[in-house]
């Protein structure tokens, strides 16, 4: 059965009303136009005032988009077009369940390459001095050599460091807050049923703390999503699960 999606689909929203009641009104008006098998509006910023409707047949999309083109809702003109990728419920739909489970973690890999981006443009705007703002006194007073000095960073973005909850995904994972009790064979059990597991590597004289690498990035951001804050020991401490910084 074919299936179709209006995306990013409906924008110029009313970013004041609150998501229960945006997605109630919405639901009643596309409904109007076929089976609408997924809704999602969100309240962060840079998905305010849009929305994105799913239904299961490309006829009702195509309806919808042109009788509800320009239609007013909450004194707002709706903008729609067609989906630029599929849903998830598209997916789900047309699918297998591999290929649900391929097309999330795509979506969430470029979830995360987008906010470590992000992140790094915001370090380098923190770093960066006001245009016109004088040198600080003590940044312009001669300075004793030190260690190292007059060596220059072969990395032209060392002076933005990405915070590690948004470094871009890659295939080794950084496990933190880990109860000093858990060996390679428990953390193995946990991370190992995971597509491409290769192996878990503990950090001599470092508790609490190992390395878990994967043959590529796809079975590292399975592991992430499913395991990042899980409880673990008597105390059920939850993990810290990031990507290694590169």
């Amino acid at each position: 059965m074919a299936a179709a999606a209006v995306q990013g689909g409906v924008k110029n929203l009313e970013e004041r009303i609150k998501i229960p009641d945006l997605k109630e009104a919405l639901t009643e008006i596309f409904s109007e136009y076929g089976n609408v098998i997924g809704l999602v509006a969100k309240k962060n910023l840079k998905a305010k005032g849009q929305a994105f409707v799913v239904f299961d047949h490309v006829e009702a999309a195509e309806r919808a988009i042109k009788e509800v083109q320009g239609f007013e809702l909450f004194d707002k003109p709706m903008l729609l077009d067609y989906a630029k990728t599929k849903s998830d419920a598209t997916v789900q739909r047309e699918g297998t369940e591999e290929d649900y489970e391929s097309h999330k973690r795509r979506r969430l890999a470029e979830k995360e390459r987008k906010q470590a981006h992000q992140a790094a443009e915001e370090q380098k705007k923190l770093k960066r001095p006001a245009a016109g703002t004088a040198p600080d006194a003590a940044a312009t007073r001669p300075a004793k050599a030190s260690r190292g000095a007059g060596l220059k960073s072969s990395n032209p973005g060392a002076g933005a460091v990405v915070p590690e909850e948004y470094l871009p995904p890659n295939k080794i994972l950084f496990v933190q807050n880990l109860p000093e009790d858990y060996d390679v064979d428990g953390l193995t059990a946990i991370f190992g049923r995971f597509e491409g597991f290769r192996e878990v590597r503990l950090v001599p004289g470092r508790k609490g703390i190992a390395f878990v690498e994967y043959e590529a990035e796809a079975g590292a951001i399975s592991a992430k999503e499913s395991t990042s804050g899980m409880g673990l020991g008597a105390e059920s401490k939850p993990i810290k699960v990031v990507y290694q910084r590169q």
